[in-house]
C-alpha cells in the first residue's frame, strides 16, 4: 500500500525525515503548494479552497473546495488518501502559524489512528503520531533526546513509558494535567504503551 504525504503551509523541516518513493501519492493542501515547490517536490493533487494563495494558473490536478466547509485542506487531503487506499501519512507543515491549525492537525492524527491508519506530523525538530490501546517503540536518534507524551480525551489508562528518564508502569494521564511533558529517551529504544486510551506522542528527532 502507497504512504500519503501532505504538505501544509506551516513550518516544515528543511531536510524531510521521511520523503516519497515511487507510487505514493503526494498532496498539497492549499498554500502547501509552496512548501512542495520550495522542497523540489511536486504534487500529484493540490486540494484547496485557496483563502492563503491565488489558485496557480499552470498546474493541472486541482481540487476546488469550498471556503465554507467542515473540514480544514489537509483533512480534506487525509479522505483523499484514505480513498486512495494510504497507508501511512506524513504531513509536513502542519505546525506553526496559526495554533488553531496546528491543534486540528494534532486532532488529524488521532482521527487517522482510530479508522486503523498511522500519520506521522513533523515539524523542524519534532515528531508527532497518536496511538490508540497499543504499544510504540521510538528509536532514539540524538543524545538525550525530549519526550512527551499527552492524554487524548477520556483517561488514558495502564500507560507504560520504558527506556526513559522517567519511566511509567501501570500508570494513568488525564487531559487535565500535563504529566507526560519533557521527559527524555535514554536508551537506543523507548517504548510506550497504552491499555484504555489515546496518547499523543511528540519526540526529538
Amino acid at each position: 500500500m502507497p504512504d500519503c504525504f501532505i504538505f501544509g503551509a506551516g513550518d516544515a523541516p528543511r531536510e524531510l525525515p521521511c520523503r516519497p518513493a515511487p507510487g505514493d501519492l503526494v498532496i498539497a493542501a492549499d498554500a502547501g503548494y509552496k512548501t512542495c515547490l520550495a522542497l523540489a517536490i511536486t504534487p500529484d493533487l493540490l486540494i484547496g479552497d485557496f483563502d492563503s494563495m491565488e489558485e496557480p494558473a499552470d498546474f493541472p490536478y486541482i481540487l476546488r473546495a469550498p471556503v465554507e466547509k467542515d473540514d480544514t485542506d489537509t483533512f480534506l487531503a487525509a479522505k483523499k488518501g484514505i480513498e486512495q487506499g494510504c497507508a501511512d501519512f506524513h504531513i509536513y507543515g502542519g505546525t506553526g502559524g496559526r495554533l488553531d491549525h496546528t491543534i486540528a492537525n494534532l486532532q488529524l492524527l488521532f482521527w487517522l489512528r482510530v479508522r486503523g491508519h498511522r500519520g506521522y506530523l513533523y515539524d523542524g525538530d519534532f515528531t508527532y503520531t497518536a496511538i490508540q490501546n497499543e504499544g510504540i517503540t521510538i528509536r532514539r536518534t540524538k543524545e538525550w533526546a525530549l519526550l512527551s507524551v499527552f492524554c487524548m480525551g477520556p483517561d488514558a489508562k495502564g500507560i507504560t513509558e520504558r527506556g526513559v528518564q522517567y519511566p511509567l508502569e501501570n500508570a494513568v494521564l488525564t487531559a487535565g494535567f500535563p504529566l507526560g511533558v519533557s521527559n527524555h529517551i535514554l536508551e537506543e529504544e523507548a517504548h510506550i504503551s497504552v491499555s484504555d486510551g489515546a496518547l499523543l506522542l511528540c519526540w526529538e528527532r
